[in-house]
């Protein structure tokens, strides 16, 4: 069995030394009359000059709400929109009962090229006497850049109703819908146009 080797005095000094500049492992536990003072409530404080109330941080301040106003999504704004043609009809056509007697691939194509498609074909439609036309825009797809700024996913969905709505087509739609999963869902939009008079 080996013996503990003793300090020498230089060593004994240069540890005192060490040792002074080190902190306690365990903290030292709080003093409960300490720790009583300082959880107790702050008094509030007095009006240092007459006339002058006291303030306190966010006496005024109301309470936000933490919603965010986000577009809603085509579908559901166009579902809030009034029905304008037969009732009967609508609700065959939401339901995917009616048959589309026309349909427009715009999934792929630039907005450019989608545009004066979409005019070219409602007008041609109509002047054809067909009443309900499918046209088709894809759901979109996320990029590989998702940046700090967010994106619509799905260009021609949120632009195509618009465009419907705007001059030349307007006069000729008169219901714009999200078609049925059958013809295309959120992909796709039910357009029932006017009769030429």
């Amino acid at each position: 069995m080996s013996r503990k080797r003793k300090l020498s005095p230089e060593e004994r000094a240069l540890w005192d030394r060490v040792a002074s500049t080190t902190e306690n492992y365990r903290p030292k536990k709080a003093d409960p009359a300490e720790l009583e003072s300082f959880l107790a409530p702050k008094p509030k404080p007095k009006p240092k000059a007459e006339g002058l109330r006291s303030f306190e941080m966010g006496q005024h301040a109301k309470p936000s709400s933490s919603r965010h106003d986000l577009a809603p999504e085509p579908g559901e704004h166009l579902a809030r929109q009034p029905v304008t043609m037969d009732r009967k009809a609508h609700k065959a056509m939401t339901r995917g009962k009616l048959k589309p007697e026309g349909v427009l691939d715009l999934h792929g194509l630039t907005l450019a090229e989608a545009h004066p498609e979409l005019i070219r074909f409602i007008l041609n439609s109509q002047s054809h006497g067909k009443r309900l036309v499918l046209v088709i825009t894809g759901k979109g797809k996320r990029g590989d850049d998702d940046g700090p700024i967010p994106r619509r996913v799905g260009v021609l969905r949120h632009q195509v109703p618009q465009w419907l709505r705007m001059m030349p087509l307007a006069p000729a739609v008169m219901q714009i819908n999200e078609a049925h999963l059958k013809h295309g869902g959120a992909g796709a939009y039910y357009v029932y146009l006017r009769r030429i008079r």
